[in-house]
This record gives C-alpha cells, sequence and structure tokens, in this order.
C-alpha cells in the first residue's frame, strides 16, 4: 500500500486560524455563551475587519457532480481570507454531524483548513476545533 505525503498547511494560512481564533475569544470573552449563533457570526466578523483580515460571510458552496455544479443550499458561515473556513455553532452540546458539516465544505471547496467554533462553551478552548485536510 502507497502512502502519499500530505504538504504541511502553509505559515500564511496558519496565521489567519491565529488571527481567527484570537478575535473568537475576544467576542467570547465580551458576549459570554448563551447568545444566538447570527450575533457571535455578526462580532466575529467585525473584530477581523478590525484586524485587516478579510472575510466573506454566508458563502454558497455548490456540488459538483462530474459535469454538472448543483446548488444544495450549503452555506459556508465565514470564509476568510480565502484559505480557511470558520463554522460556528452556540449549541449546549457540539454533534459529530458539525464536523461532518465542516469535512464537507473543505472538501467541496478545496479548502485545506477549517475551524468549527461553539460560542456556547463556558470556556473558549472547549469549543474550538480545527480541521486540516
Amino acid at each position: 500500500m502507497m502512502s502519499h505525503c500530505i504538504a504541511p498547511i502553509p505559515e500564511a494560512t496558519d496565521r489567519v486560524a491565529r488571527e481567527i481564533i484570537d478575535a473568537a475569544y475576544k467576542v467570547h470573552q465580551t458576549l459570554g455563551p448563551g447568545l444566538l449563533e447570527s450575533v457571535y457570526e455578526t462580532c466575529l466578523c467585525h473584530e477581523l475587519t478590525v484586524r485587516g483580515v478579510t472575510w466573506a460571510r454566508q458563502v454558497p458552496v455548490n456540488i459538483v457532480y462530474g459535469e454538472i455544479q448543483i446548488e444544495a443550499g450549503l452555506r459556508i458561515d465565514v470564509f476568510v481570507a480565502e484559505c480557511v473556513i470558520v463554522e460556528l455553532k452556540a449549541v449546549e452540546y457540539m454533534k459529530p454531524l458539525f464536523e461532518a458539516q465542516l469535512l464537507t465544505y473543505l472538501k467541496l471547496t478545496g479548502t485545506r483548513l477549517g475551524l468549527l467554533i461553539n460560542f456556547n462553551s463556558p470556556l473558549f478552548k472547549q469549543g474550538v476545533k480545527r480541521m486540516a485536510l
């Protein structure tokens, strides 16, 4: 069986991920848990703007199947600097479905790095999961 080498995540992408985590931490510290996901999304995007990081919200993702593109109603919460997908949650418990959702977006877009962030965690670090392809 052949093993293939996976290239490391580029340093520039890692820097973006660190900025996202720092910005999300500030939002969590400021607002605390218990609000709607959309509130955290809005505030995270504001924090990223303050830090000079580009982002796009609610980015549609099509499925490419053979020769066709299929609109499936999939949307990335925040696509940061065109290199990191951020999926935001404000839930009591993280479900495996959320990881599958992020993995789907990574695969369909060809993006290598994603962050799953749950703002409803009492401790911020317990609500952050990094996923890489």
